[in-house]
């Protein structure tokens, strides 16, 4: 077996494996990008608790229609945009902090999702919400991920100075332009329908992985935004054609393999890359001893 064999064969022999890489690809270039302004704000672990608050309305569009792509979508969507704003609310209006409530409010999201895919569906449709199934991606769920790429390329690019002012000084922004709030519920705007996104390639567990290790991994190789969205980009499609195919060549499930690949290249990052630990313990080392 050749290298062209191990590396393009199974995309071109099957037709599944093109269309997961197609939908890798619009996850890269969508979620990767909204992931590096999700890092850039502190808002990683909003990212993961969003991820699961999403199951109840995609599981509730479970429970009404069934394995429906457009029902579990707006599910989703409704569920986390619920959960965004709600949690905001409570820590404007009472002592509470916005990350505790935040996480208050994705324990209970994800307790009843799976509480409600538990008791009315299997094991298969469980397993279908909570990790995905990338390999079974089809035109309608492809068309939904292309369209959900376009529409956050061209809000990041129309939002783009607030967003990148309010990442430096969020109370900056709030006090001399009015774009603050179109920024701020905007992009929770996009950070929910890409993590439905990647809840249909990924599951719910797994879709902000695509989101944060590629902007983390890119952060140890440059400095500024733009260089970092193009890298992080390029990152997250790398990594997920080769969980795509070592899942294939292995026979090992699809999505974990995927998200571990992406640990991979974070993992090398951090020890190769000019702002990583290998290099800034060198740097610190020679400062010392000049």
């Amino acid at each position: 077996m050749n290298d062209n064999t191990l590396l393009i064969g199974p995309f071109i022999e099957f037709a599944f494996m093109r269309q997961a890489l197609l939908g890798c690809l619009a996850l890269s270039l969508s979620a990767a990008p909204v992931g590096v302004f999700l890092m850039l704000r502190r808002m990683s672990l909003t990212g993961d608790a969003m991820a699961h608050a999403i199951l109840p309305g995609a599981a509730i569009g479970y429970l009404m229609f069934g394995l429906s792509l457009m029902a579990m979508t707006v599910g989703g969507i409704i569920a986390g945009l619920t959960v965004a704003v709600g949690s905001g609310l409570v820590a404007r209006n009472t002592l509470i902090r916005e990350d505790t409530s935040l996480a208050a409010f994705y324990l209970l999201s994800l307790a009843l999702g799976v509480l409600i895919v538990s008791v009315r569906g299997n094991n298969v449709d469980l397993l279908h919400v909570l990790f995905g199934t990338v390999l079974a991606l089809d035109g309608p769920a492809l068309t939904l991920l292309w369209s959900i790429t376009a529409v956050t390329l061209l809000t990041l690019f129309i939002i783009r100075r607030p967003l990148m002012l309010e990442c430096l000084d969020p109370g900056f922004l709030r006090q001399v332009s009015r774009w603050s709030p179109v920024a701020h519920y905007g992009f929770l705007g996009l950070l929910v329908i890409n993590l439905v996104a990647g809840f249909h390639a990924l599951g719910t567990l797994m879709a902000v992985g695509i989101m944060v290790l590629p902007a983390a991994s890119a952060r140890f190789w440059v400095r500024r935004i733009g260089p970092m969205l193009l890298i992080a980009t390029g990152l997250a499609l790398l990594a997920s054609a080769g969980g795509l195919l070592i899942s294939y060549h292995a026979d090992w499930p699809t999505s974990p393999v995927i998200v571990l690949s992406l640990g991979l290249v974070y993992l090398l990052s951090l020890f190769l890359a000019p702002n990583g630990l290998l290099r800034q313990q060198r740097a610190a080392q020679t400062h010392l001893k000049a």
